[in-house]
C-alpha cells in the first residue's frame, strides 16, 4: 500500500450522478412525507391559485358600475358600439340588457352618449304596423294602431326639453253605426319633468292641442295632462280659483322686487342677521275699456261750413171769373170808362178776376260740430296698494371684557329707517300703501353642538377602504395559505444525506491529526463539516476498505 497522499477529482459522470441523485432524492422525499403533510400542501397550493385567479378577476372587472339599466336590445348593442369606439371597458350583465362600466367614468359616459343622442328608448311608433301579421283579428289591429299612435305622441312630446319623459294613455271606443250613440275618444299624458324645470301655461296648451289633433274627434276639454307629483296641469282657469299660474308669477315677481329693494337700503345698515322684511302687493289683474265722446259748444268764430243748399221759386196764377154769373159775365171784358160824376153806375157784367203772381227763396247751411270720441284701455297688473313690514333687531355692543349688550333704537332712528323703506317701494298714501317698522330684539336660539366625524367614518376613508378590501383580504389569505399550511408540510421534507468528501486518502503509517489538535475554528461546524470528520474517522479505522473505495472511482469500477 502506497503511502503517499493522492488528491480526489471527481469528473463529469460522477457530477452528473450526484444531480440525477438529487432529483430522485426530492421525489422519494416528496413519497415519504406522512399523508396529512401531502393534503396541507395539496390544499394549501389549491387555495393560493384560487387567491390569485380572484384577484386577477377583480383587476380586471375594477369598481363596476351599472352605466344604463334595462336597456332594449338595440339600444345596449348602439350603446356598446360607443364604448368600443371610446376604447372603454365593459361587461354585459342581467341578459345584455345592463352594461357595467368603470364607477368613476359614469358621469363622463353619460354626457358623451347623450351627446350621441343614445340611448334612444323603446318607444315604439308607426313602425309596429310594418310587422302585421297575417289572419290577425280587428281587435290586434286596433291595438297595433293605438299603440302605435301613442308611441309616436310619447316621442313628440320627449322632444320638449323640459319633460324628461312621457306616457301617452289613449281612450279609442268602438263605432257603431248610431250617431247619437257613439262616444268621444279621450287622452291622459303622464309627464316626467327634468328636475328643476317647469311647464308653463302655453306649454300645457300647446301639448293638450297637439293631443288633441293627432286624434279624431277628440276635443281638448277630453285631454289630461299630469305631471309626475300627480299634479293636473291642464286644468282650466276658473273665476272662482283665484290667480292663474301667471297672475301668480307675477305678483310674487313683484313682491320679489319690492323686498330685494327693502333689504338692499338697510342691510348696510343694521346687517344680514339683524333684520328681516316683507312686502304684499294688491295687483290689479281686470281689464277695463271705455270709450267718450265729447261735444264743445258753440264757437263763436268764422265755423266750417259742411253743406250748405239753396232753393228758388216763382209762380204766377191766371185771372179768375168774378162778379153776377149771367150773359154779361160771359162776355169779353171791356174798356174801362169814367163814371160821371153824380150818375150812378150802370151794372156791369161779371169779369174775370185780376191775375196775381208769388216767388220763394231757401237757403239751408249746416256747419261741422266739434266732437271728440276716446277709447282707454285699462293696464293689466296695475299695483293698487303696498303693504311692507319691517323688523330690526336691537343694537348690540360688546365691551372690552367680551360682554355682550342690546339696547334698542331711538325713535329719531326708526323714523329714518322708515323714510328708507318709503323711498324705496315709491310710497304713495292716496293709493293706501302702509310702511311698518319695528324695533325688537331677536331671540337667539341655543345651536346644537355638531360631533365631529370621526376618522373612522370619514367619507373617503370609507370609500378606501371598499376599494382597497378585496385586494388587502385576498392577500392576506394568500400570505395565511404561504405561511400556515404551505411552509409548514414543507418543512416535514427531510432533506438528502450529503455525499461524503474526502481530502485525501492516508496509509496505515501516517496518522491523522486528532480533533483537538486542529486550529480552532472562529464559526461552528456546518453540517458538511461533521460529515467529513466522519469519513476521516472511518478512513482512520478502516484504512484498507477506504482505499478501495478510492481506487474503484478513480478506476470507474465502481458506480
Amino acid at each position: 500500500m502506497d503511502a503517499n497522499v493522492t488528491p480526489i477529482t471527481p469528473n463529469n459522470a460522477a457530477a452528473e450522478r450526484a444531480a440525477a441523485a438529487v432529483q430522485g432524492g426530492a421525489m422519494s422525499r416528496f413519497a415519504a412525507m406522512p399523508a396529512r403533510a401531502k393534503m396541507m400542501l395539496a390544499l394549501g397550493i389549491a387555495g393560493l391559485l384560487a387567491v390569485l385567479v380572484s384577484m386577477f378577476l377583480w383587476s380586471g372587472n375594477g369598481n363596476l358600475a351599472p352605466l344604463y339599466p334595462n336597456l332594449s336590445e338595440k339600444d345596449a348593442g348602439a350603446v356598446i358600439s360607443q364604448l368600443t369606439a371610446l376604447k372603454v371597458p365593459y361587461k354585459a350583465a342581467g341578459d345584455g340588457t345592463t352594461l357595467m362600466v368603470p364607477a368613476e367614468m359614469i358621469p363622463e359616459l353619460r354626457l358623451k352618449l347623450a351627446q350621441a343622442g343614445l340611448p334612444k328608448g323603446t318607444t315604439a311608433g308607426f313602425e309596429l304596423m310594418d310587422n302585421a301579421r297575417f289572419g290577425q283579428s280587428q281587435l290586434q289591429e286596433r291595438t297595433n294602431l293605438q299603440r302605435a299612435l301613442e308611441g309616436e305622441l310619447v316621442r313628440s312630446i320627449t322632444s320638449i326639453s323640459a319633460v324628461q319623459s312621457a306616457r301617452v294613455h289613449l281612450a279609442l271606443p268602438s263605432q257603431n253605426g248610431f250617431f247619437r250613440e257613439q262616444q268621444k275618444p279621450s287622452a291622459s299624458v303622464l309627464l316626467t319633468l327634468h328636475p328643476g324645470r317647469t311647464l308653463d301655461r302655453a306649454q300645457v296648451a300647446g301639448i293638450v292641442h297637439l293631443v288633441s289633433s293627432s286624434v279624431p274627434e277628440l276635443s281638448t276639454k277630453s285631454v289630461s295632462v299630469v305631471d309626475q307629483t300627480s299634479t293636473l296641469l291642464s286644468a282650466p282657469p276658473e273665476a272662482n280659483q283665484g290667480l292663474d299660474t301667471h297672475q301668480l308669477q307675477y305678483l310674487q315677481q313683484v313682491e320679489a322686487s319690492y323686498l330685494k329693494r327693502v333689504v338692499e337700503i338697510l342691510e348696510p345698515a343694521m346687517g344680514r342677521d339683524n333684520l328681516r322684511a316683507t312686502v304684499t302687493a294688491e295687483v290689479d289683474f281686470n281689464q277695463l275699456e271705455s270709450t267718450t265722446e265729447e261735444f264743445k259748444p258753440n264757437q263763436t268764430g268764422e265755423a266750417t261750413i259742411r253743406s250748405q243748399r239753396q232753393s228758388e221759386a216763382s209762380n204766377a196764377s191766371t185771372a179768375t171769373p168774378s162778379g153776377v154769373p149771367g150773359a154779361a159775365s160771359n162776355q169779353p171784358p171791356q174798356g174801362a170808362a169814367a163814371p160821371l160824376a153824380g150818375a150812378s153806375a150802370p151794372l156791369q157784367a161779371a169779369q174775370m178776376g185780376s191775375a196775381g203772381g208769388g216767388a220763394r227763396k231757401e237757403n239751408t247751411v249746416n256747419y261741422e260740430v266739434d266732437k271728440t270720441v276716446s277709447m282707454k284701455r285699462q293696464a293689466v297688473g296695475t299695483i293698487k296698494r303696498i303693504n311692507a313690514a319691517v323688523l330690526v333687531n336691537h343694537r348690540s355692543t360688546t365691551d372690552p371684557k367680551g360682554k355682550v349688550t342690546t339696547t334698542p333704537l331711538s325713535q329719531d332712528e326708526l323714523d329714518k329707517l322708515t323714510a328708507l323703506v318709503q323711498e324705496s317701494i315709491g310710497f304713495n298714501k292716496e293709493r293706501g300703501d302702509s310702511v311698518k317698522v319695528v324695533n325688537i330684539p331677536f331671540r337667539v336660539e341655543a345651536q346644537p353642538k355638531t360631533e365631529e366625524v370621526p376618522m373612522w367614518k370619514q367619507p373617503w376613508l370609507v370609500d378606501l377602504v371598499r376599494a382597497g378590501a378585496v385586494p388587502a383580504g385576498l392577500a392576506f389569505v394568500a400570505l395565511l395559505l404561504v405561511f400556515a399550511v404551505i411552509r409548514p408540510a414543507l418543512n416535514q421534507i427531510e432533506p438528502p444525506p450529503a455525499p461524503a468528501k474526502l481530502d485525501a486518502v492516508v496509509d496505515d503509517a501516517e496518522k491523522l491529526p486528532a480533533p483537538e489538535e486542529m486550529p480552532a475554528l472562529t464559526h461552528e461546524p456546518s453540517k458538511a463539516d461533521t460529515q467529513l470528520e466522519g469519513a476521516r474517522g472511518l478512513a482512520r479505522q478502516n484504512p484498507a476498505a477506504v482505499a478501495n473505495i478510492v481506487r474503484g472511482w478513480v478506476s470507474g469500477e465502481v458506480a
